[in-house]
């Protein structure tokens, strides 16, 4: 564990953790009642995993406790097994254990290969739905369980409108949105709103909805449950909240990397936040991931090394056991306030600035995440996307691919008439480019090109890699040029001969593999000239 024991390292330990305390206070609070689970919840969520993945995970500085993705997901959780928490935890249960597994097996650099229009397309989407399921609260109205429903019911929801909740959570929008950045630095904009609206509705005996009771204490044991009747449900939630977790982490460690200049260890990581999502689960705590903005809070004020994530938990245990009464007046429109910068913050307004002149590929990926992630399903989105991007990067490699057929000696043919002998004795087909399952259609379409002649000579060593599909295809080829009695000669370069020699492929012999072209062209022609050969059998 690197604790930062010198002076300097201490002090900006000490304070970088205490105000990434201070901003993660009101939004553990917003996120544990935009949850379902209550305020309490985002607390005891916020220190389990906040504490263990500080002691624990790979990133020194990082700041972990609920996210706005992970609070969605376990809201849909919640919603999906009726409400009852000790199914929910065992999602929670599943996730980190989940997690665990992705670490133990190494798995953490995967999530550099998830295309950015993915990852865009989400985060965009997971912004929309906080900003969407926080509208009711923040006018006071009874808020609703989806994004759908929330877009349904939006005019319900303005006719129901509570004027001095709409006041408070004007104010918050105002506050979070418009306070400079000079006093931000000292004081976060969500913790001034979260006090002065507060402060507001009480002394004016505001009749708005409030977080209400919020027990002293330490959490009570949670027993994570399970059912025959939901147990896949269960399973897929916690898988869900596995993969979202990792990504959401480690995306946010390559954050810290690059304004630290350094480098964090990604399946530590994922160890770190499996074991604190675990821990969450008995606690009744909301599970959550990498925080990107507290972080980011924490690395500003000086937070370099471990101990800066421990005090950041320690500040909100202090809070639960001591201030919790205070934080039951809060209004439910100030922490909708807070959530709804929390979401416009999310938007990818990178990709979205860029969108007249982006690949029109990227940003179809990207719509699509985007609207599933809003209106269907977030892994169901991670998926579709992550599989159109693989389908579009194949359309790609396909176009790249050619396949060309001609005379052996190309010089001959302007001086050749149709019955050229040289024509009729040795041909050539190219291929060039990648040759996968992909491409390989368009290799078989090319046979009757080389039929009436003697020998064919596959010219493969401009090939950079060759899959087992194309492996069969070219066997294929082999295997009906032979039967009309036409020798076959393959030259593809060194690592790919030797590859092809392992696989002892009965039509691919190793005297019918070159990685010179002249040395096959010549073979060719002393078959084409008569001389025996055991490709001809």
């Amino acid at each position: 564990m690197a604790f930062s024991f010198g002076k300097a390292g201490l002090r900006g330990d000490l304070f970088g953790g205490l105000t990434a305390g201070v901003v993660a206070l009101p939004l553990a609070l917003a996120f544990g009642v935009a949850s379902g689970a209550g305020a309490a919840a985002g607390l005891y969520g916020a220190i389990a995993l906040g504490l263990v993945a500080a002691l624990c995970g790979g990133t020194r500085m990082q700041i972990s406790g609920p996210t706005g993705p992970m609070t969605v997901v376990f809201a849909s959780t919640l919603v999906a097994v009726g409400g009852d928490l000790a199914l929910a935890m065992a999602a929670v249960l599943i996730g980190g254990l989940g997690q665990v597994l992705l670490g133990a097996v190494k798995a953490g650099a995967l999530v550099r290969f998830i295309p950015y229009p993915v990852v865009s397309g989400f985060m965009s989407g997971i912004g929309v739905i906080i900003i969407l399921l926080q509208i009711a609260p923040l006018v006071g109205a009874q808020p609703q369980s989806a994004p759908l429903k929330a877009a349904l019911a939006l005019p319900a929801t303005l006719a129901a409108v509570n004027g001095q909740a709409l006041l408070l959570g004007i104010l918050t929008l105002i506050v979070v949105f418009g306070m400079p950045m000079r006093i931000s630095r000292i004081v976060p904009a969500p913790l001034v709103a979260l006090i002065a609206m507060t402060l507001l509705s009480v002394g004016a005996g505001f009749q708005v909805p409030v977080i209400g009771e919020i027990p002293l204490g330490l959490p009570e044991l949670v027993v994570p449950q399970f059912s025959m009747d939901s147990w896949t449900t269960v399973l897929v939630l916690g898988a869900t909240l596995a993969v979202l977790g990792s990504i959401d982490s480690l995306l946010t460690s390559l954050v810290a990397d690059s304004i630290t200049r350094t480098r964090h260890d990604p399946n530590r990581e994922l160890l770190g936040q499996g074991l604190g999502n675990m821990l969450c689960a008995f606690v009744g705590g909301l599970p959550g991931a990498g925080a990107t903005m507290r972080t980011v809070v924490n690395i500003k004020a000086g937070g370099s090394g471990r101990l800066s994530g421990v005090v950041h938990a320690l500040f909100l245990l202090a809070m639960l056991l001591g201030a919790a009464p205070l934080a039951e007046q809060i209004p439910l429109a100030v922490l909708a306030g807070i959530l709804i910068k929390v979401g416009a913050d999310i938007l990818d307004y990178r990709l979205l600035r860029l969108v007249r002149t982006a690949p029109r590929s990227d940003l179809s990926v990207m719509t699509v995440v985007f609207v599933l992630t809003v209106f269907v399903d977030l892994i169901v989105a991670v998926g579709a996307g992550v599989v159109l991007s693989m389908g579009l990067i194949i359309h790609q490699l396909i176009g790249q691919a050619s396949f060309k057929v001609w005379p052996e000696d190309e010089a001959a043919v302007p001086t050749a008439g149709p019955g050229s002998t040289m024509r009729d004795r040795v041909r050539v087909l190219e291929v060039a480019g990648p040759f996968f399952f992909g491409s390989t259609s368009r290799l078989l379409d090319r046979v009757d090109q080389v039929l009436g002649t003697r020998a064919v000579v596959f010219d493969c060593s401009r090939v950079p890699f060759m899959d087992l599909s194309a492996v069969f295809a070219l066997e294929e080829m082999i295997e009906g040029l032979q039967a009309q009695g036409i020798a076959a000669f393959v030259v593809v370069p060194p690592a790919i001969r030797a590859q092809l020699a392992a696989l002892r492929a009965p039509n691919l012999p190793a005297d019918i593999l070159f990685d010179d072209y002249a040395q096959a062209k010549a073979a060719a022609r002393a078959v084409a000239d008569g001389a025996p050969g055991r490709s001809q059998t």
